[in-house]
């Protein structure tokens, strides 16, 4: 333990509400205060950045110049979860996985749960982006070795040892369903926007096209299910030029199928429709094989199937079709476009299937 976690914390400070101050202002307020008396950490500036799903984000930098990253937990309902989450990264960077640390309260705890704000802090990665745009170039492979480094670091993790299951990634029974009642209630909307048009059209596309990824996943063979990160998409991959920086955002740990969380980055809808599917694919390769070099006991079923649970998983989903329905507030240009996106990118993969499926596996052979 430091020498800091052993002296008595501080009394809290009280921060009451001023005339005059935003929400936001509060907000920061409590986090400084927070800092001070949790970490024992004088910050010289705190700025608000892209808030996550559960969290509120701020870059924090303290009075020596150094960086830091805070997440401001939005409800202590699911504290017990997030613990888990921050010790599963702690566990893959033990691990050698590339991961931001987290900084230790003065009470050596992993995340603040007294005081007026749950928060955790992490060390901050410089000079990065995230993978949110697409894969390109040698992009591909690096993902490919920190995908592959993770799993088998993963695969050792005590909550749940690999396992082979049949390849039920998709309950297609509840996508029709799902499909059945959001047409249903674009069809009773007094009004439909452009968006909205274009949303009904997509969900009757995908109803029509069911049985097709129905059979897709019936032909799959038994896939690894394992402990996993739980959410690999492309924010949370963090780049500094052309190798893979950080994964960071685990979720706690729980058993999944290795095939789906390769495919959730490899086959990210804006990398599938910014290339042609040849040079995609190529890239889907590189993937591949960089993560079977660092991963060797992967299997070649996991790595082939990957595309068709890919595909599935998109087509299945009624992400983002649903927004205008259950969550309108949240509906803006970027949603639409993603929206057009993943719906176009999925019909592109289930049309292909085939033929990707075959170069892929001589590939890998």
């Amino acid at each position: 333990m430091s020498t800091t976690s052993q002296q008595p914390a501080p009394k809290p400070l009280a921060a009451p509400s001023l005339p005059g101050r935003t929400a936001e202002e509060e907000q920061i307020t409590a986090v400084a205060a927070t800092l001070v008396l949790a970490y024992g950490l004088q910050p010289a500036d705190i700025t608000r950045i892209p808030e996550g799903t559960a969290t509120d984000n701020y870059a924090v930098v303290d009075q020596a110049g150094r960086r830091h990253f805070a997440k401001v937990y939005r409800t202590r309902e699911h504290l017990e979860l997030e613990r888990a989450s921050v010790e599963l990264s702690e566990y893959c960077a033990d691990g050698g996985v590339a991961t931001a640390r987290a900084t230790r309260t003065r009470e050596h705890e992993l995340i603040v749960t007294h005081g007026r704000l749950p928060m955790s802090l992490w060390s901050y990665v410089p000079h990065t982006e995230t993978a949110e745009g697409g894969l390109t170039g040698a992009r591909w492979a690096a993902v490919g070795t920190a995908m592959g480094r993770l799993h088998s670091r993963l695969a050792a993790h005590p909550a749940a040892a690999p396992t082979l299951q049949p390849g039920a990634v998709c309950d297609v029974a509840a996508s029709r369903d799902r499909f059945k009642h959001l047409i249903h209630a674009y069809q009773h909307m007094p009004r439909l926007g452009e968006f909205e048009t274009w949303a009904l059209q997509a969900a009757r596309e995908r109803q029509a096209i069911l049985g097709d990824v129905e059979r897709a996943l019936a032909s799959l063979p038994q896939l690894s299910v394992q402990v996993l990160h739980g959410d690999t998409a492309g924010p949370n991959v963090l780049f500094k030029d052309n190798e893979v920086a950080a994964i960071v955002d685990f979720r706690p740990p729980a058993p999944g199928y290795l095939a789906w969380e390769i495919a959730r980055l490899g086959c990210d809808p804006k990398s599938v429709l910014d290339n042609s599917a040849e040079s995609w694919l190529t890239g889907y390769t590189d993937l591949t094989l960089a993560y079977r070099d660092a991963n060797p006991k992967a299997s070649v079923d996991d790595l082939v199937s990957s595309l068709r649970v890919g595909c599935a998983a998109m087509l299945c989903s009624a992400f983002p079709l649903s927004v205008p329905v259950e969550r309108p507030h949240i509906v803006d240009a970027a949603m639409e476009a993603y929206g057009r996106v993943r719906h176009e990118a999925a019909l592109i993969l289930l049309d292909r299937l085939p033929v990707m499926e075959e170069a892929l596996r001589d590939a890998l052979r």
